[in-house]
């Protein structure tokens, strides 16, 4: 009997890891149905009911495999994300409570358990449990680079580098650990890492994909250095391999833009007709680096705000009840902008808000700060005619050298190309006008610049926007010990400093391609 056990459970494992799961469900119902007690049978099952998306079916097996074995790290896993699926948040988070009290010898699960709690935005949590992964297994890399990006979400810049060093002692050529040790802070020419990395960049074993991030954190380090020529040119070859491994056409979003205008020419939200939501939603919005890192910070300060990070629920939910009246039928992105005007505004509302702020939050504001939901203002001034939106604006030039310096990883495809960078501008400011056109007076506009040169000024006109009271605990922004997991998190941690505002004029001329765009399409460039 125990033979044939064994041996349903190792077919049922291989043909999950072969990818035939067809003949995996098979056996795994075989073997639960006739060793119900098999602790293995039920943990398969649970792997199997991720794969085919069955979350009330996954809690049947992790409460059958808990059964045998209470508080198997693995199988909390596994019922965790099937409660999130299910938005049981409440069963959930008792979870991760109670993952966090356990005491796990293995360096895998540990990992796992880390890794769970990273996703979350657990960073104090998952370093705990990355630090014992590390003490079991010392010489895994990877698991010193997880502990690093742990440390720099919290602020621990210090131990950021620390583990950032271990982890490049044990492989030098970690392009991603590189890069991220060269943006902590300023490189000096008494202290930096130039060497090494033109070292690693010339090594004909290195990948071109790895390259990439060797080639920004040289840029950046010879930027720091005041080598701009140097600098540029490596930036131009990292973007150069970044845009070949992806296939992106920028036309795809001035369409969306276009469309968006099109659809939505005139304004219906009207405050009679809708009830004001409380807690009311800050935007925070706007094209990436240009600041709202920066502002959400100063205002998560405030007492009457939480800040809730970047959500992507409120475009979730739209393409949600676009496909609902379609019955989940295919449909083209410029169709579902056609169907969003018609949608059910109230239950945009509800079900974004349910998704957005814990039931028990007694806050007045919260913040999302999402950049792209500046592609949704007429659906949020629809849903919420009485939420506050900012919108972050920077100079054209400083904004364009931000993002083309910036390494993201699967976010904004068109920052690989200074053309591509230009052409979604224009397409943007296009949209933006249309929006300030149509929604009077809704929409704030933050220069990056006045906030950085005037903070409390411009404070206590962003919060005089929001119905608030300025409160000087905002200007201790730097002090926030909240997570930060945004390309800023180093910078948010220290004081203002205005240094880097016109840092693009040492590379004027090489961005070029982007301001000859702008100019063509009447977009003004005041130096």
């Amino acid at each position: 009997m125990e033979d044939k056990q064994a041996e349903l459970t190792v077919s049922c494992l291989r043909n999950i890891k072969q990818r035939n799961l067809k003949e995996a469900v098979r056996l795994c119902i075989e073997l639960n149905t006739t060793y119900p007690k098999n602790f293995e049978g039920w943990r398969l099952a649970g792997i199997l009911h991720k794969n085919f998306n069955k979350p009330k079916a996954g809690l049947v097996s992790t409460s059958k495999a808990l059964e045998l074995k209470p508080n198997n790290p693995e199988i909390l896993i596994q019922r965790f994300h099937f409660l999130s699926q299910l938005q049981r948040i409440d069963e959930a988070k008792k979870i991760l409570s109670t993952l966090a009290s356990l005491k796990v010898t293995d360096s895998s699960t540990n990992s796992q358990i880390a890794m769970l709690f990273s996703s979350e935005e657990m960073h104090s949590e998952a370093i705990k449990k990355y630090e014992a992964a590390i003490f079991g297994d010392p010489s895994n890399y990877l698991l010193h680079f997880n502990l690093a990006v742990a440390y720099r979400f919290t602020g621990n810049l210090d131990n950021c580098e620390n583990s950032l060093n271990r982890c490049l002692k044990l492989n030098p050529k970690d392009s991603e650990a590189q890069s991220m040790r060269s943006s902590l802070k300023r490189q000096t020419i008494e202290s930096n890492h130039i060497s090494e990395l033109l070292e690693i960049s010339k090594d004909s074993r290195v990948t071109s994909a790895d390259k990439v991030g060797i080639y920004y954190a040289l840029a950046k380090e010879l930027d720091d250095l005041n080598e701009f020529t140097k600098s540029f040119s490596y930036l131009k070859k990292a973007s150069k391999i970044r845009k070949s491994k992806m296939q992106y056409d920028v036309q795809i979003d001035k369409n969306i833009m276009h469309k968006l205008i099109e659809t939505f020419k005139t304004s219906s939200s009207d405050d009679n007709t809708i009830l004001k939501s409380n807690p009311t939603p800050i935007f925070i919005l706007g094209l990436p680096r240009t600041g709202s890192t920066l502002l959400e910070r100063i205002l998560d300060c405030h007492s009457e705000i939480v800040s809730c990070g970047e959500l992507d629920h409120f475009g979730r939910e739209i393409i949600t009840l676009c496909r609902e009246t379609t019955r989940d039928k295919p449909l083209s992105i410029l169709k579902l902008i056609e169907l969003s005007k018609d949608i059910n505004f109230d239950k945009l509302k509800s079900n974004y808000l349910e998704k957005a702020v814990s039931k028990n939050s007694d806050c007045r504001y919260f913040i999302d700060k999402l950049p792209l939901n500046f592609l949704y203002i007429a659906h949020i001034l629809q849903s919420f005619p009485n939420a506050k939106i900012i919108r972050m604006k920077r100079h054209p030039m400083a904004f364009c050298f931000a993002i083309f310096k910036q390494n993201f990883r699967d976010i904004y495809p068109y920052s690989y190309d200074l053309k591509d960078i230009a052409k979604y501008y224009v397409s943007y400011e296009n949209l933006m006008n249309h929006w300030k056109d149509l929604f009077p007076n809704m929409i704030y506009e933050l220069n990056y610049e006045d906030l950085v040169k005037n903070t409390k000024p411009e404070i206590e006109k962003v919060c005089e926007f929001c119905d608030l009271a300025f409160e000087s605990n905002c200007l201790n922004f730097y002090k926030n010990k909240n997570p930060v997991t945004t390309a800023s998190a180093a910078q948010v941690r220290q004081p203002i400093y205005t240094d880097s505002l016109d840092r693009w004029k040492n590379f004027e001329d090489y961005l070029q391609p982007f301001s000859s765009i702008l100019t063509k399409n009447g977009i003004q460039i005041d130096r």
